[in-house]
């Protein structure tokens, strides 16, 4: 069907969108996978009293909004190369439902940032076990990368007494070498100076998926008048 060149814009942009959004669901479903079945991370799956613990929180999150992300992209991208008004409809359904959600935790995060922290400190403290556990590799890359974001070091900050030593960053002055910040206390003053710059990705992120769904409807509504065109043309042959 033809579409004119704003319709020809939005397919583009829809395009783009989705292989953006389906390179992030898949890193977060690959991610979430790993943790759920890894040999090192499985056995905190099958401790009852664990089952609402940060950790299997964040690992069912991470691998339900993969799968939801990865069924958008599915959608989208069908719906936008092929222009299926179908498809369009479901992916626009989609779409609200994710940018409202973006919406309401971004808005709930801020308002809720000291529970949100404790969490997420939470989670970093299950990682942390894990590692002396069994020193898995992928985990320690994971901590190393906490460790050199937020420039602390495990859980004591005492570079001499920290069982994971090897993942904490260089220190930074003479001071640092005795004792440095500890992770989970950083974790906590982070998110509380920081949840504005939280809640702002959220809406952000939000008002993307809100571009993404003006311009699934603008494509709805050029193919539906293409299709009228079509119709109303064989109605005049035939």
């Amino acid at each position: 069907m033809a579409l004119d060149g704003c319709g020809l814009f939005c397919k583009y942009v829809l395009f783009i969108f989705n292989l953006i959004f389906a390179l992030v669901g898949f890193a977060f479903l690959g991610l979430g996978l790993w943790l759920r079945f890894s040999n090192s991370t499985r056995p905190i799956f099958q401790i009852e009293a664990l089952n609402s613990s940060a950790f299997v929180t964040a690992v069912t999150v991470l691998i339900a909004l993969g799968s939801v992300m990865l069924i958008v992209v599915a959608f989208g991208d069908y719906g936008a190369c092929n222009e299926k008004r179908g498809a369009l409809q479901v992916f626009s359904t989609l779409l609200a439902i994710l940018a409202t959600a973006e919406v309401v935790v971004g808005v709930l995060a801020y308002s809720k940032s000291d529970e949100v922290a404790l969490n997420i400190g939470e989670f970093y403290s299950s990682m942390y076990a894990l590692y002396l556990t069994n020193k898995d590799p992928v985990i320690g890359a994971t901590l190393t990368f906490i460790h050199n974001m937020l420039h602390c070091c495990g859980i004591t900050g005492v570079p001499v007494i920290e069982f994971a030593k090897n993942t904490c960053p260089k220190p930074d002055g003479f001071m640092e070498h005795i004792v440095m910040p500890n992770c989970p206390a950083t974790i906590i003053t982070v998110f509380d100076s920081k949840a504005p710059l939280v809640m702002g990705i959220f809406v952000g992120t939000g008002a993307l998926l809100i571009i993404a769904l003006v311009c699934a409807t603008i494509l709805l509504k050029q193919t539906k008048r293409a299709q009228q065109e079509i119709s109303a043309f064989y109605s005049t042959v035939y």
